[in-house]
């Protein structure tokens, strides 16, 4: 059974701001961004294993991402091109922001 996954234009833009003001998700869209698809089980950004699965909800809940089967792993990856189509420039803004070394 797949997750559900929202029609991006349903959620508001609000919900989307919302999931990327977490650190730890920051983190996981940049790592996305970056590294393309990958194992919801690759993360690993200091946080147990049912932290990262919250997070990774809210940001497919937010639409940010699509989660898919692949044998026994799930692969996620971020849905850029909607993202950008219906929000333009605002995962480039997000993403140059870079968090104080």
């Amino acid at each position: 059974m797949e997750p559900h996954e929202p029609d991006l234009t349903a959620v508001p833009v609000t919900s989307v701001l919302a999931a990327l003001a977490d650190d730890v998700r920051l983190q996981i869209v940049r790592a996305l961004a970056e590294g393309g698809e990958s194992a919801c089980g690759s993360f690993d950004f200091g946080v147990s294993k049912a932290t990262r699965s919250h997070h990774l909800k809210v940001l497919r809940e937010a639409g940010l991402t699509r989660t898919r089967a692949a044998g026994t792993s799930r692969l996620v990856r971020l849905r850029r091109d909607e993202l950008d189509k219906l929000y333009p420039g605002l995962l480039d803004a997000v993403l140059t922001q870079r968090p104080p070394a």
